[in-house]
């Protein structure tokens, strides 16, 4: 009997607030000198805030929203706020086995904005990515639907990370099966650009 794969993701005790939270949202914070601590997304960001002197800084936590892509397939994310120095990163991820998979996004703003403010525009972008279908499933297989491609560059495990994983329209697809789409192009020009997965194309 085949026994199903667990969807919850790995938990990890915070070492400052004790709370058990998941693996993903957990920051393995210190320095050789002193050693490690494992701490919680709210736990870190309580201690970046105090050493740059963040009185104002506000964290928050989010709750998971579903929205729905071109295609009508619905999508769930999950909301992650890091603080770093000049700025504060939320991330919207769904989960697939209880990690980070498929759709991410990510929108950079300050320390001492409104990160209410920050979610809609975050939630913004997430609704224009959404909007647009990148491939699509022809006669050949996957194909790049209309000679523009935009995703992620991931870690393929099954490569070792010799060769990446791409991320479009939030599925994996392999070096091997991205070359195949491009194989339909045989003696086209192309251009690539990479950002940073914060910034706009």
């Amino acid at each position: 009997m085949k026994r199903a794969r667990s969807t919850s993701p790995r938990q990890t005790r915070c070492d400052n607030c004790g709370q058990l939270t998941p693996a993903y949202n957990v920051v393995n914070y210190g320095s050789a000198d002193q050693g490690y601590k494992q701490l919680c997304g709210q736990c870190f960001n309580q201690e970046a805030a105090r050493l740059d002197g963040l009185v104002d800084f506000q964290d928050a936590r989010f709750e998971p929203v579903s929205l729905v892509d071109c295609a009508g397939k619905a999508h769930k994310f999950h909301f992650r706020t890091r603080l770093f120095g000049p700025g504060v990163a939320l991330d919207a991820f769904e989960l697939r086995r209880g990690y980070p998979a498929g759709y991410r996004f990510q929108i950079i703003g300050e320390p001492e904005g409104d990160l209410l403010v920050l979610l809609g525009r975050l939630v913004e972008k997430m609704r224009r990515a959404l909007s647009i279908k990148h491939i699509s499933r022809g006669t050949l297989g996957l194909q790049i639907a209309d000679r523009v491609v935009q995703g992620l560059i991931g870690w393929d495990d099954a490569a070792e990370g010799r060769v990446p994983l791409i991320v479009v329209d939030g599925r994996a697809i392999t070096w091997e099966e991205f070359g195949r789409m491009l194989m339909t192009f045989e003696g086209w020009q192309f251009k690539l650009e990479i950002r940073d997965k914060s910034e706009e194309f």
